[in-house]
C-alpha cells in the first residue's frame, strides 16, 4: 500500500494578497546569470541594480566609524525614528547640500529606502485607495499589491527620456490619493526637468484647492536616492525646492545606500509632514524595520564630514560617469554602422537606457526571435551580456528598451563586451 494515501490532506489556503503576490523579474533574469557564471561561463552582468565593493567601496571614513561604533558597543535598539544624532546629521545634510529645511521629528530613519516606501504606501492609502504612477519604474507595482490598492499606470515615453508629465497625470488626478515617482530614475537614469517636475507640483496643489478639508489629500511620494549621482550638466530638482505648498504634500525617499555605494549598509530615511512621518514610525516599529544601531552612529559621524564627502562623490560619480559614457558611445558607434540599437544619453544614478530592436530577426540557426523575452534571452546567450528589459519594471512586453547598470562593471572589460555584442548583431538576419 502507498503510505502517501493514508496521510492527511492539509489545506494550505492562504491570503489572497500572498498567493497572487508575483515574484521579481529581475531576481528571475539574476538566477539564470548566476546559473551561467556557476557552469563557467563569463557573463557580462549588467542587471544588478547594486555595487561590487571590490570595485566601488563604501568611503573609508564610513567603514572605520561603523568598525569604531562596534567597538563602543552600539548595539542595542535605536529609538523607532532613528538616534536624534542621525536625525540632526540629516537635517544638516539637507539643508547644506539640497536647501531643504526640515526639523528631526521630521525625518524618519529606517533600514533603507524599501521599508519607508512600504510605509509610505501604508500609511497614506487605505484598501481600494488609488496610487498613480509611471512606468517603467521600481517595484510600485508591488507596492500596490501588498497594500491592496488599485494602481493607475501610466506608460511613459522616450521622447520624454521615460519620465513623467503631467498632461498624463492630469486625467487621473482626481481619483488619486497618493502619486509614487522617483528622479533620477530607476531604471532608467534620466531625470525630471524644471518645467515637468513643477507642473506636476502645481498638478496637485491645484487638486488639493479642491478638495479643501473634506477629502483625504493627494500626496507625492518623491524617491530621489540617487540625487547625488547626476552626470554632466543634470541638474536634480525636487518639488518643495520649486513648489514651497509642497511641503504639506511631499514624502521624499533618500539614503546612503546609492550615493555611498553602501547598498548593504542599511540607512535610509524619509522626511515629510509631520503626522505622516509620525504614522510611518508607527508602523515601522511594529515590524521592526530599524536601521542597525552602529551603522547609525557611524552614519551621523560621517555626515558631518564635508570634506570627505566631497572628496568621495568627486571621484565616485567620475568612475561611474566614465562607465556609462564608455558604454553610451559604443552603443552609439554601432548604432552608426547600421545596427537595430540606440541609447539615451547618461543623465545621472548608474543606469544607462538601451534599445535593441531585434524582435523579428532570425538567429543563424533560424530561430526567430518572436518576443522581447527572446531577445532578451539571445542576448544573453550569444552576446553573453545580461541586461534587465523594462517590462520587468511594469513597461509594457513589447517595449525593446533596457536597463544597463553599471555598478559591478570593470572598465577594462567593456571593449570586450562590445566585441562579443557586435559577432552576435552580426549572426542575425
Amino acid at each position: 500500500m502507498d503510505i502517501s494515501l493514508l496521510e492527511p490532506i492539509i489545506n494550505q489556503r492562504v491570503s489572497e494578497m500572498s498567493e497572487n503576490l508575483i515574484g521579481s523579474e529581475i531576481i528571475k533574469l539574476a538566477g539564470e546569470v548566476k546559473a551561467k557564471i556557476a557552469a563557467g561561463e563569463k557573463i557580462h552582468n549588467l542587471t544588478i541594480g547594486d555595487f561590487d565593493p571590490s570595485i566601488f567601496p563604501i568611503p573609508k571614513e564610513l567603514k572605520d566609524e561603523i568598525i569604531k561604533a562596534y567597538q563602543n558597543n552600539e548595539t542595542n535598539y535605536p529609538a523607532a525614528n532613528g538616534i536624534p544624532e542621525l536625525r540632526e546629521a540629516v537635517a544638516r545634510f539637507l539643508h547644506t547640500r539640497e536647501g531643504l529645511e526640515y526639523n528631526t521629528d521630521q525625518i524618519l530613519i529606517s533600514g533603507g529606502a524599501r521599508p519607508l516606501i512600504y510605509a509610505v504606501y501604508q500609511t497614506i492609502l487605505d484598501p481600494g485607495d488609488t496610487v498613480l504612477f509611471p512606468v517603467p519604474s521600481w517595484n510600485n507595482n508591488h507596492y500596490a499589491h501588498l497594500t491592496r490598492t488599485k494602481a493607475i499606470v501610466i506608460e511613459t515615453s522616450v521622447e520624454n527620456n521615460f519620465m513623467p508629465k503631467a498632461l498624463e497625470l492630469k486625467p487621473f488626478i482626481s481619483e488619486a490619493n497618493l502619486i509614487a515617482v522617483c528622479s533620477p530614475l530607476n531604471p532608467t537614469g534620466t531625470t525630471f526637468s524644471q518645467n515637468d517636475l513643477t507642473e506636476i507640483c502645481d498638478l496637485i496643489i491645484e487638486e488639493n484647492k479642491k478638495r479643501g478639508d473634506t477629502k483625504k489629500p493627494v500626496y507625492l511620494l518623491y524617491d530621489q536616492i540617487y540625487w547625488t549621482l547626476t552626470h554632466g550638466e543634470t541638474r536634480h530638482f525636487d518639488p518643495v525646492s520649486l513648489r514651497p505648498n509642497m511641503k504639506n504634500y511631499t514624502i521624499y525617499i533618500d539614503g546612503i545606500s546609492k550615493a555611498f555605494a553602501a547598498t548593504g549598509v542599511r540607512v535610509g530615511w524619509a522626511f515629510g509632514p509631520q503626522k505622516v512621518i509620525d504614522k510611518m514610525r508607527s508602523i515601522l516599529s511594529h515590524i521592526g524595520a530599524w536601521s542597525p544601531k552602529a551603522e547609525q552612529v557611524a552614519t551621523a559621524q560621517y555626515l558631518d564630514n564635508d570634506d570627505a564627502i566631497d572628496e568621495y562623490l568627486f571621484s565616485f560619480k567620475n568612475e561611474i560617469n566614465n562607465r556609462l559614457t564608455q558604454l553610451y558611445k559604443g552603443i552609439i558607434n554601432l548604432k552608426n554602422e547600421g545596427y537595430d540599437i540606440d541609447a539615451i544619453a547618461p543623465q545621472a544614478a548608474i543606469y544607462l537606457t538601451v534599445k535593441f530592436d531585434l524582435v523579428g530577426k532570425k538567429t543563424a540557426s533560424g530561430k526567430a526571435l518572436n518576443t522581447t523575452a527572446d531577445v532578451t534571452q539571445y542576448l544573453l546567450d550569444e552576446a553573453k551580456l545580461a541586461i534587465v528589459p523594462f517590462y520587468a519594471f511594469g513597461a509594457d512586453n513589447k517595449s525593446p528598451w533596457y536597463r544597463l547598470s553599471v555598478g559591478t562593471t570593470k572598465t577594462e572589460s567593456i571593449d570586450e563586451l562590445f566585441n562579443q555584442l557586435k559577432q552576435a548583431l552580426n549572426n542575425l538576419s
